[in-house]
């Protein structure tokens, strides 16, 4: 079973950049599409990257479009979130999470596994 463990969070002010990481310790990442996700305080949880297996197709959402980048590492087992050009309504808690469908999916409740999070606090 895939455990999922999202690193590279923290306080950042806005313009700033962080590279969030998504590491697998039970399991490897190549059967799987991948996500970024996350939650605001009082809001639902929103698609914010995916990426498939291979990294060959990638999808974002729109409040993201252009600043952030989602990539993987298939030897390392690891996915990653480039965030840059924050702005203080990015700051949430950063999910990654794992789907064994076949197309890059943007729900979250059609995920697979989920790691803990990771908080991204952005300054004004």
């Amino acid at each position: 079973q895939v455990q999922l463990v999202e690193s590279g969070g923290g306080l950042v002010q806005a313009g700033g950049s962080l590279r969030l990481s998504c590491a697998s310790s039970g399991g490897t990442l190549t059967r799987y599409n991948m996500g970024w996700f996350r939650q605001a305080p009082g809001k639902e949880r929103e698609f914010v990257a995916g990426i498939s297996r291979l990294g060959r197709t990638t999808n974002y959402g729109n409040s993201v479009k252009g600043r952030f980048t989602i990539s993987r590492d298939n030897v390392s087992n690891t996915v990653y979130l480039q965030m840059n050009n924050l702005k203080p309504e990015d700051t949430a808690v950063y999910y990654c999470a794992a789907d064994l469908a076949a197309l890059v999916r943007t729900t979250s409740d059609e995920y697979d596994y989920w790691g803990q999070g990771t908080q991204v606090t952005v300054s004004s």
